[in-house]
């Protein structure tokens, strides 16, 4: 019995002279806090969940990533396929930027009904705007670091914006450029920025906790406490809860990081950045849509400019545009409809963003965009002037969260869903509607077919290896087509590859092993689209992830030829596809019944080979995907044990206070 009160004595000594632990008693353990805080006030601790994590990933993927513009594509790929789990923790990185994202619109628009913004949490407000904001600078630029497509040209059209200012925007814009175009220096900027940027955002949030715990928490009433009847210790009644709201949101964070890990995102972002070819449709990533739609609905410049960043910097009036005593909107009927139509807007914005700006769209986005300020300037400042509210209960105690429970968690794992299903990528490939497949590695349990896989290779060795280059693969790597370890030696050694120099400076030319990736067909890209009419043959190591549609594009794609239509022209040297988009492409077509023989007698008519091929471009993109698929059923089977634990913990703890 000495051990544990010497210890108690050290901590004690340690406390009197440094008062970690005190703080962090008072702050976590002891701070007292209304009984009646629903599920909706989880999603505060849930974005400090998420930065932290957010934090963690991001360093690992430091220590390999390459921030220079010939290589930053491919470290990024090198992480995915060569370093140990690197495919986990780039995914948990780049889904947990939308989980972060998720939950911080859904903690802000929280704020926004139960009137969290109002007195005397005015700084408390304003200093959870300056995290959003920081947020976004972060996001915006850690996407233009994996240096794709997309990275590239978003980078060059939002920072281009800065040029709209007066007098000094253009000096702005090299600034932010390092020079007279986005480059080499603006990736190390950008990368330095991103990767401190998130450790000012955790000063942040230690300001925004301390503001907190200075001004109490809101609740759900919206009226403050009048004793020691409404208030409860923070532990252990909201750290269980705050643990079971963990455990829903990491199977929802798990479904996408195992098995949708690229939905969030935009397929040109597996496209190698070329300053030479503009994508057809240059959109950021979904969180920022509703501010890039109020963007494009000004017709000039500057003044967009000045309404996107408006719709955000409006935000830190709302303490005096809406100046009504009753802050929770449960008691403000008209505000309640007012506020669900804002949401509403908010959405059409994000969807409105994600549309090429043509038509309709360009209609909806300014009438959109009107309703938003409209909301803010003009509703809230007149519902707080004429609205008639319901009567405020006496106190907290009163009225104390009565049938809580699973159907306030099921609101809020439903308003998470619609969230990120929403903002997924609305913007569809041009041409016909795709051939959609059944393929083998869809669904939870999917997993290749290891004979599909080798007839898929022998079908790029025999057709596609001609023209387009696979090199992000290694000879390796095809041990997983169930070739032995001799048969991938003897594979390699069909290959020659170019190495040196020698001892006297020159190159020369070897055998391949299995170490070395699929070399190119053509020595470089000029002699490629020398030899393609020129048209530069696109790598297959990323074509499935590249396209949007995936495996059913390209599978579309190879069955999509077809006799050119009398009424259609199309320029010399290109062939009438279907589904390519302006239907004129300068591939011929590749594949035709009975061309390929296959060892095991499988049938060789143009659309088994096609699936065949298909196949292994995916498998080439994702070599991940079966490892993937079965971590993630033992990680979600755990997350679903555990929260079902935390759910019946967390039942218990209360049941003193229901």
């Amino acid at each position: 019995m000495t051990a544990p009160g010497r210890l108690n004595k050290a901590l004690d000594w340690v406390d009197r002279r440094l008062p970690l632990i005190s703080l962090m008693k008072h702050s976590a353990i002891d701070y007292p806090t209304p009984k009646n805080l629903n599920y909706w006030w989880n999603f505060g601790s849930l974005a400090g969940f998420m930065l932290v994590v957010m934090i963690v990933t991001g360093l690992f993927l430091a220590m390999q990533y390459t921030p220079h513009v010939d290589m930053a594509f491919d470290s990024v790929e090198r992480i995915m396929r060569d370093v140990n789990y690197g495919w986990l923790i780039r995914y948990l990185h780049m889904n947990g930027a939308s989980m972060f994202f998720v939950v911080t619109y859904i903690h802000i628009f929280r704020g926004l009904y139960y009137g969290s913004y109002k007195p005397p949490r005015e700084l408390l407000w304003w200093i959870g705007l300056v995290i959003l904001l920081l947020m976004m600078a972060t996001a915006f630029m850690g996407y233009v670091l994996p240096w794709g497509q997309m990275s590239l040209w978003g980078a060059t059209v939002i920072t281009n914006l800065f040029s709209a200012v007066p007098v000094v925007g253009d000096a702005i814009v090299t600034l932010l450029w390092g020079g007279f175009s986005v480059d080499n220096p603006t990736l190390n900027r950008f990368f330095v920025l991103h990767f401190l940027l998130p450790f000012v955002i955790l000063g942040v949030v230690v300001l925004h906790v301390w503001a907190l715990h200075t001004v109490k928490s809101n609740n759900p009433l919206g009226i403050d406490v009048k004793g020691p009847q409404d208030v409860i210790p923070f532990h252990p009644y909201y750290t269980v809860k705050d643990l079971f709201g963990i455990g829903v949101f990491l199977i929802v964070y798990c479904l996408f990081t195992f098995w949708y890990p690229n939905y969030l995102g935009h397929p040109d972002n597996y496209i190698p950045a070329n300053p030479m070819v503009t994508p057809p449709h240059i959109v950021p990533e979904w969180y920022f849509l509703p501010f890039y739609a109020i963007l494009r609905a000004v017709p000039d410049k500057l003044m967009g400019v000045i309404a996107m960043f408006a719709a955000i910097l409006v935000l830190f009036a709302l303490p005096w545009l809406d100046s009504s005593k009753v802050r929770s909107g449960t008691f403000r009927p008209w505000f309640k409809v007012a506020f669900w139509l804002f949401v509403v807007d908010c959405f059409v914005l994000g969807y409105v963003g994600a549309m090429p700006a043509e038509g309709v769209w360009i209609v909806l986005g300014r009438i959109a965009s009107v309703y938003y300020f409209v909301h803010l300037l003009l509703i809230l400042p007149l519902l707080s002037r004429y609205e008639k509210t319901r009567p405020l209960p006496e106190s907290i105690g009163l009225p104390v969260l009565s049938r809580e429970g699973a159907a306030k968690g099921a609101q809020a794992l439903a308003v998470l869903f619609a969230v990120v299903l929403f903002a997924a990528p609305a913007v569809a490939a041009e041409g016909a509607p795709l051939r959609k497949q059944s393929w083998s590695w869809q669904g939870i349990f999917g997993t290749y077919d290891e004979a599909q896989l080798r007839r898929g290779y022998q079908v790029y060795r025999e057709v596609c290896s001609a023209c387009h280059a696979m090199k992000r693969v290694h000879f390796r790597n095809t041990e997983a087509l169930g070739f032995t370890e001799e048969a991938v030696k003897e594979l390699a050694a069909s290959y020659t590859v170019t190495d040196g120099p020698d001892d006297n400076g020159d190159m020369f030319e070897r055998p391949a092993l299995p170490s070395d990736r699929f070399p190119s067909p053509f020595p470089n890209d000029q002699a490629a689209m020398a030899a393609n009419g020129g048209a530069l043959p696109p790598d297959l190591s990323l074509i499935v992830k590249a396209r949007m549609g995936g495996p059913d594009y390209v599978f579309s794609l190879l069955t999509g030829y077809a006799p050119q239509p009398a009424d259609v022209e199309l320029p010399p040297g290109k062939f009438y596809n279907t589904v390519f988009p302006g239907h004129a492409i300068s591939m011929p077509p590749q594949l035709t019944d009975g061309a390929i023989e296959f060892p095991d007698g499988a049938p060789a008519n143009v659309e088994a080979v096609a699936r065949d091929v298909t196949a292994f471009l995916q498998w080439a993109a994702e070599p991940e995907l079966e490892e993937r698929h079965a971590m993630g059923v033992k990680t979600v089977l755990f997350l679903f044990a555990a929260t079902a634990l935390m759910y019946a913990l967390k039942r218990r703890v209360w049941a003193a206070v229901h």
